[in-house]
């Protein structure tokens, strides 16, 4: 009852900073991170990292708590404005970095906030590349 009424008073303010925030370096990347620099960075994701790394990230989230992952995927859903997902630069690097987190290490009582903020950033099933644990 007590935490039910602290998250009710800090709330509001605390999702009126996020927004301001994360709408100010919306606007920052928007207009200072060139088109070429970014497409640069986006390949080199996609083609220069090993998939060992990326496996060893996935698992090294698979290792979070599943407490702490739904967390995180219930604060991109209702704490990331949509000024976020408008920007055509912003959603494409969260949909390449997002790409590669499957679905199998959403925790199940958050499936529907992880497709919300899926169809939001319009982040891709990742199909091309193994996203299976790497083997130790």
């Amino acid at each position: 009852m007590l935490l039910n009424k602290a998250r009710a008073i800090f709330q509001p303010p605390t999702r009126f900073v996020s927004h301001k925030v994360i709408s100010l370096e919306v606007k920052a990347v928007e207009r200072l991170v060139p088109d070429r620099l970014l497409l640069f960075y986006l390949n080199t994701l996609d083609k220069r990292v090993p998939p060992k790394a990326i496996g060893g990230i996935i698992n090294g989230l698979d290792k979070l708590p599943p407490k702490v992952r739904s967390s995180l995927i219930s604060a991109a859903d209702e704490y990331v404005p949509d000024t976020v997902a408008s920007s055509r630069k912003v959603s494409a690097v969260i949909s390449a970095v997002y790409k590669y987190v499957p679905d199998r290490i959403i925790p199940p009582e958050s499936t529907e906030d992880w497709a919300n903020v899926k169809m939001k950033f319009h982040i891709p099933t990742l199909l091309s590349k193994d996203s299976r644990p790497v083997e130790n």
